[in-house]
């Protein structure tokens, strides 16, 4: 019999925290529930919490590849690393400009696991929902709006930008940002 590995142990009670973290996020969206948890976690936490999402959006899209006549691989791999790279970019982002643009005053450990919190589960939501091919674009359309809800929330708490117009800004640059990087890079 093995003994149990105690750092998988740990990351994985590490991850059904920020599962238990993102439900109470989603259902009481507000500036102060980001701010109850953006400290129990940084970077790390973030990657290996966003990780989960890659994985399921990478074996659901892999497992369709051949119905959208694109490689079962190219779809396993380009998920797995792109979706973590975009969510760094768009993180870090975040941070450069409500940082250095309108003042903020919180990390970049606090930025990433705000937002990894919402980002996770509605990624997951979008991944199998958005099998059923006549509901894949609305499920989108409310999955990208939900992000942007939340993302405004996460913005106010974790770069402590509370006005409305620093909070917009920051999201809407940061999503210009990501997508010119993801056009040059990805």
């Amino acid at each position: 019999m093995s003994k149990p590995n105690p750092t998988v142990q740990a990351t994985q009670a590490q991850i059904t925290d920020m599962f238990a973290q993102s439900t109470t996020v989603l259902a009481q969206p507000n500036p102060n529930t980001f701010e109850r948890f953006e400290r129990r976690g940084g970077l790390t936490q973030a990657l290996v919490f966003v990780m989960v999402a890659a994985v399921v959006s990478a074996l659901i899209g892999a497992f369709f590849a051949p119905m959208h006549d694109t490689s079962f691989f190219g779809t396993l791999f380009s998920r797995l690393i792109g979706i973590p790279a975009q969510f760094l970019i768009f993180t870090g982002a975040v941070y450069l400009i409500g940082r250095n643009l309108f003042k903020g005053t919180g990390t970049f450990n606090e930025v990433t696991y705000s937002f990894a919190l919402f980002y996770v589960p509605l990624s997951i939501i979008g991944s199998v929902l958005g099998i059923f091919g006549i509901l894949s674009w609305p499920v989108h359309l409310l999955v990208f709006l939900a992000m942007v809800y939340y993302g405004y929330l996460a913005v106010q708490s974790s770069l402590n930008l509370r006005d409305t117009t620093s909070s917009v800004t920051t999201l809407i640059l940061s999503g210009l940002a990501s997508m010119w990087i993801g056009l040059l890079f990805l």
